[in-house]
């Protein structure tokens, strides 16, 4: 295991909700605090998409982060294909740790779908949300140059392609592809039972965005593949909701969170203080 995984997850509860859509696995440091924080991941990820910053965020407050249903460790709800049907799993799983309690929530890239259909569905569940890298705005369509995998390929073979296909998405610097995260991208996309999503090439989030009713924060990667020319536009595009800042993080990708992670946590305080 990735050596600074391990050390991060051995300083959290791991819990087993059993919810009507399903088994959930959630992580969580600083239990004892108060002001929960809950962090929903991107695509083919887990919990481990925060591995950067979760120990940093939960100095003063409980840090939940789930592996989304359909990832990681927790079950595929039945018949849920995209972010739009994880909605209700999302809620039932938020019902069953914090009530009726409002949560502070960051969601990153796919993480972000969830958030907006859940800050459009349910109201009141999100007290303030912040977006990073979040598709669905009509822009992330640019063509990227990912790779997929065959029958019979070698484990040396497989790591050519999660290289090849996390600069293409995730990351600015080559310097980040260790072989100890080779192997947690390797762990995460294995686990990844939801892979055919259309929603993030729509423009689901601006139809949304006027349902939400918590303050928005948003928090982008300079160099954020998906959005290359177009990350300026992001603040307009989102006039309709309570855009309460908007911050575009230098030298970084779209895994932000990971590539410049003591800005990124500094960021998420500051938007939460």
């Amino acid at each position: 295991m990735y050596p600074h995984l391990q050390q991060v997850q051995a300083q959290a509860e791991r819990i087993e909700l059993h919810t009507p859509s399903g088994l959930q696995v959630w992580h969580v440091w600083n239990r004892a605090a108060q002001n929960p924080l809950v962090l929903l991941h991107g695509g083919s990820g887990s919990w481990n998409h925060w591995v950067r910053n979760v120990l940093p965020l939960s100095n003063d407050r409980a840090v939940w982060a789930l592996d989304t249903p359909g990832m990681g460790d927790s079950e595929l709800p039945p018949g849920a294909l995209d972010a739009d049907d994880l909605t209700q799993p999302l809620e039932q799983g938020l019902q069953l740790l914090f009530g009726d309690a409002a949560v502070d929530l960051v969601g990153f890239s796919f993480g972000g779908l969830m958030a907006g259909y859940l800050a459009a569905n349910t109201v009141h569940r999100i007290k303030r949300l912040v977006v990073v890298g979040m598709p669905g705005l009509g822009l992330s369509n640019q063509i990227v140059n990912m790779r997929g995998f065959r029958v019979g390929m070698s484990q040396e073979e497989r790591f050519e392609v999660h290289k090849n296909n996390l600069m293409a998405i995730m990351l600015q610097h080559e310097t980040n592809l260790t072989p100890e995260l080779l192997a947690m991208q390797e762990h995460n996309v294995l686990r990844d039972r939801m892979r055919r999503r259309r929603i993030a090439r729509s423009d689901a989030m601006l139809q949304l965005q006027q349902q939400w009713q918590c303050p928005i924060y948003g928090i982008w990667g300079e160099n954020d593949a998906l959005y290359t020319g177009s990350l300026h536009l992001i603040p307009g595009l989102l006039s309709g909701c309570d855009l309460k800042d908007f911050h575009v993080v230098p030298d970084a990708g779209h895994w932000v969170q990971y590539e410049q992670a003591e800005l990124f946590n500094q960021l998420i305080q500051q938007s939460l203080d």
